[in-house]
């Protein structure tokens, strides 16, 4: 088994149990424009206001499991709970952050006779929670100790 990435004590892995396709990240960092008479107007900075993720895979439950994963990371968005995201492998990992689930879209297709899903398609939307790990946060001591 070979994990790739990490949110909470889920497990993504590139093939097999719960794998994923793909990661999109959307970072907001909006500047406020400030009128200057006789010239262009001027841009100041605001801030980094948002940092979104979305984590895209296929689950094949029968053939090889992960939906026990899935209804995992699912019962802890239910309960409110951020979770680290990590990414990486075993000679080079990233701290991405702390990060809230904002919503999972699931696609169950291929049924069989007993009424389980032999496919199911998912999107997993996260949002950065709290400080980002650049501009210090909960775990800014600890990673200050590798940097």
């Amino acid at each position: 088994m070979t994990v790739s990435m990490m949110l909470g004590g889920f497990a993504f892995e590139a093939r097999d149990r719960l794998g994923y396709e793909g990661v999109q990240r959307k970072v907001q960092t909006p500047w406020a424009e400030i009128k200057v008479a006789q010239t262009m107007d001027q841009q100041q900075w605001t801030g980094p206001t948002s940092e979104e993720v979305t984590i895209r895979g296929v689950l094949f439950p029968q053939e090889y499991g992960g939906q026990a994963s899935l209804d995992g990371i699912i019962a802890a968005a239910q309960a409110g709970t951020p979770m680290m995201l990590v990414s990486g492998d075993d000679y080079e990992g990233v701290i991405h952050g702390m990060f809230t689930v904002h919503g999972i879209d699931e696609d169950r297709s291929y049924h069989n006779a007993a009424g389980a899903a032999r496919k199911n398609s998912y999107s997993i939307t996260l949002r950065r929670y709290g400080q980002s790990v650049a501009g210090g946060g909960l775990f800014a001591p600890i990673l200050n100790l590798f940097g």
